[in-house]
């Protein structure tokens, strides 16, 4: 394969993932659902080979998962997973975030605070697929001026892994308001530059929603019930 195929087929590949990392974030494909190469490339109109790669970059973000004479399949919420994923959130954006602040300008927190205005628009018009991106474009926005770009690259990676889940628990009223009331009230503190209320509000806030996911899937996953906080 020549160098310039080699490009082209990772372009077909991350465009096929996209497309399907949001047909999975939107629900169209359940958990336990087969997704058939053969199927998918006729479907898209291409080789396997880029298909092929793309579920593979799906299986790493954790949305599939391969299984021997079965293929992708779409992975369930898994308890487990939650628990890792938020862990090293709460554990790794309060750091980011105490990095940044003091390199931020207040025309980037500005910046910001025009995400938090769309994010909250988002929402109040239930546009869950905008909701997730504008909601790690607000975090990584915060962070972005931290000197950690290693920490920076597993960050976003963490915030894409934990848009499914998240829209779960997005999915009720009292989260949403209570996510635009939190990310409202992380902005200010920033924007007074008090970095360690801001670190400890945002610590905060990633437990709540990882608690929050926890309740809802303790009746169909085994998961322990959460105190509130």
């Amino acid at each position: 394969m020549t160098v310039k195929a080699r490009f082209e087929h990772r372009t077909l590949s991350t465009a096929i993932a996209e497309h399907l990392r949001q047909e999975i974030l939107d629900g169209q494909h359940a958990a336990g659902t087969q997704l058939r190469q053969d199927a998918l490339a006729e479907r898209f109109q291409v080789s396997r080979i880029p298909v092929r790669e793309a579920l593979f970059q799906l299986e790493a973000e954790g949305l599939l998962h391969m299984q021997p004479h079965r293929g992708a399949i779409v992975s369930p919420f898994s308890v487990e997973e939650i628990s890792d994923i938020f862990d090293l959130r709460a554990l790794l954006e309060p750091r980011l975030l105490a990095a940044s602040l003091p390199n931020m300008s207040d025309a980037d927190l500005a910046e910001v605070a025009g995400l938090d205005a769309e994010f909250a628009q988002a929402v109040q018009s239930s546009d869950m697929a905008r909701w997730g991106e504008l909601n790690a474009q607000f975090h990584m926005g915060l962070y972005r001026h931290a000197p950690r770009p290693r920490t920076l690259s597993i960050v976003a990676a963490l915030l894409q892994s934990s848009e499914r889940f998240t829209r779960l628990q997005m999915n009720r009223q009292d989260a949403m308001a209570r996510a635009r009331e939190e990310h409202h009230e992380l902005l200010a503190l920033c924007r007074r530059r008090q970095s360690e209320r801001a670190c400890a509000h945002l610590a905060a806030h990633i437990e709540k929603v990882r608690r929050d996911l926890l309740r809802l899937l303790a009746p169909h996953a085994g998961a322990p019930s959460a105190q509130p906080g």
